[in-house]
C-alpha cells in the first residue's frame, strides 16, 4: 500500500497544529508555511478532519484550527481512514462480494495479513507519539550540533 500525499501531507499538518497549539488556535497559513503545503491543498485536507471530529476552526481575527481532542487521543489509523479511506492494498479483502473468486483465493489471506498488520501500526500510534518522537529527534539534532 502506498500512502498518497493526502494522508502525508494531513499527519504533517496535524503534527504541526498539536506541536505549535499552546497559544491557541494556529492558523492554516502558519501551518502552510511550516510544511511547504500549498494553502488550497491544505484547505482540502482540513475538511475531512474537521467532519470526522479530528480538529475544529475557531473564528475571529485570533482564530484557526485547533485539535477537538487531546493528541494522545488521535489514532494516525483515524486520520489515514478519514484522509485515504481503507487501508488494504485490494478491494476484495474489505468488500469479498465484488469478487468471484474470493473463497477460494488463496492470496486474499495474504492481503488480509497486509491490512490487518498496518492497521496495527496506525492504531497503536497517536499524534501525541509522533510529537514525542519529534521532540525526540529535536533533542538529538541539537546535541550534534551544538
Amino acid at each position: 500500500m502506498k500512502l498518497s500525499t493526502r494522508a502525508r501531507y494531513g499527519i504533517r499538518a496535524l503534527l504541526d497544529l498539536a506541536g505549535n497549539s499552546e497559544q491557541g488556535p494556529v492558523s492554516l497559513k502558519d501551518i502552510a508555511e511550516r510544511q511547504a503545503i500549498s494553502m488550497s491543498y491544505l484547505e482540502h485536507l482540513i475538511n475531512p478532519l474537521v467532519s470526522g471530529g479530528v480538529i475544529r476552526t475557531v473564528r475571529g481575527s485570533k482564530g484557526g484550527i485547533v485539535l477537538s481532542k487531546p493528541a494522545a487521543k488521535i489514532t494516525l489509523s483515524e486520520v489515514v481512514e478519514l484522509l485515504e479511506g481503507s487501508t488494504a492494498p485490494v478491494e476484495c479483502v474489505d468488500s469479498p462480494e465484488n469478487c468471484q473468486r474470493s473463497e477460494e483465493c488463496v492470496t486474499r489471506g495474504i492481503w488480509k495479513e497486509v491490512k490487518d498488520a498496518i492497521d496495527h501500526v496506525l492504531k497503536s500510534t497517536t499524534l501525541q507519539d509522533l510529537v514525542e518522537r519529534q521532540k525526540s529527534r529535536q533533542k538529538t539534532a541539537d546535541m550534534f550540533y551544538i
